[in-house]
């Protein structure tokens, strides 16, 4: 049999490649895994700094001034929110882009769970950063006498941006939804 009268196993070869290369990069999605395991420890220790903080506003409730006692319940507010916003991170960022939460029909299941795409995740965030943002300045406002007016302009300007940013994203997904994908 001659050289040109053997069959081509080029594609054979290059298709293998091709589907091993495809499952190799499919399967590093995992490496993801190690980040959202890091962000469950950020919550645990954001509840120790909430617990750490409840205890301090306990024991100074008699002695504090309104403003004291409002600011720090505050900023147990402020913690909260962002170890809310650390659960949707993990949560939605899992499922899309690890693997789907195996928990099934469970009653305490979130609704928008395995419905938040990239875009609803990013709007979730830039929501509750401004969120965030908000509780920061609103302290600053009410102690306003211990910052000074550049600290609270900046605040001010920082607040903004994130408004304005939330409002860009929302209007560019609402672009983009009403495009059609070719």
């Amino acid at each position: 049999m001659s050289q040109s009268q053997l069959p081509d196993t080029t594609p054979r070869v290059a298709s293998k490649l091709e589907q091993f290369v495809e499952s190799f990069i499919f399967r590093a999605r995992w490496l993801l895994a190690p980040f959202f395991i890091g962000l469950l420890v950020a919550i645990v220790l954001l509840l120790l700094k909430f617990f750490k903080y409840l205890y301090q506003m306990a024991i100074n409730t008699f002695s504090a001034t309104n403003e004291q006692l409002l600011v720090s319940i505050l900023t147990l507010v402020d913690t909260a929110l962002l170890a809310g916003l650390l659960l949707i991170i993990i949560f939605s960022g899992y499922e899309n882009f690890v693997s789907k939460l195996n928990i099934g029909d469970h009653e305490d299941r979130p609704a928008w769970m395995g419905k938040v795409g990239f875009s609803g995740l990013k709007m979730k965030l830039i929501s509750a950063i401004v969120a965030i943002s908000a509780v920061e300045l609103l302290k600053v406002f009410i102690s306003s006498t211990s910052h000074s007016s550049d600290e609270l302009m900046w605040k001010v300007i920082i607040h903004v941006t994130f408004v304005i940013s939330g409002v860009l994203f929302a209007l560019t997904d609402f672009i983009n939804s009403k495009t059609h994908n070719h």
